[in-house]
């Protein structure tokens, strides 16, 4: 289960989630414009319908996607740092939530869980602790709160699909 948290200046939201597979695999996952729209979202919260990606520094990304009130979105940015498997940083703007930029930094840690993690239930083996750092609130509560909700859910469905083979349409 993943977890998340906002730092006490209210600047930065950090979520993370433990998921046993191998970094590589979950670079995968969050780098191809194929498989992103297949795990990045749910029935009934909101779907990405679309993703584009130009993996590598100054390189531009966007994915669409529709809420369940049926209106339509849109997130943006550019890659910053890629350093596959281990870390992806990039920026992220969101047509929902006006002029705010943020900083979006994924790290990639191989990682073996004995019995209970912090993170979830227990689970055992090797695996990747997926940490995703998100900066540039500016001290807005609400926003972070509400990002922070989201890394949650973004983090199950990662997850599910890496783990379970659980896509947008069966996601739990």
């Amino acid at each position: 289960m993943a977890t998340a948290t906002i730092t006490p200046d209210q600047n930065t939201v950090i979520a993370e989630v433990f998921i046993a597979a191998p970094p590589a695999r979950v670079f995968q996952a969050i780098s191809d414009p194929q498989q992103m729209p297949q795990w990045w979202g749910q029935s009934g919260v909101y779907t990405l319908t679309k993703s584009t990606m130009d993996v590598r520094p100054g390189g531009k990304w966007r994915s669409y996607g529709v809420g369940a009130d049926g209106k339509t979105f849109y997130v943006e940015g550019e890659y910053l740092e890629v350093d596959p498997p281990r870390l992806l940083v990039h920026t992220w703007i969101g047509s929902y939530s006006g002029p705010l930029k943020t900083v979006v930094r994924w790290e990639l840690e191989p990682h073996t869980v004995h019995g209970l993690h912090p993170s979830g239930p227990k689970k055992s083996g090797t695996g990747t602790l997926v940490r995703v750092r998100q900066d540039g609130f500016a001290g807005n509560l609400e926003i972070a709160t509400s990002h922070g909700e989201g890394w949650q859910r973004v983090l199950g469905w990662l997850e599910g699909y890496l783990e379970r083979s659980e896509t947008v349409s069966n996601a739990k």
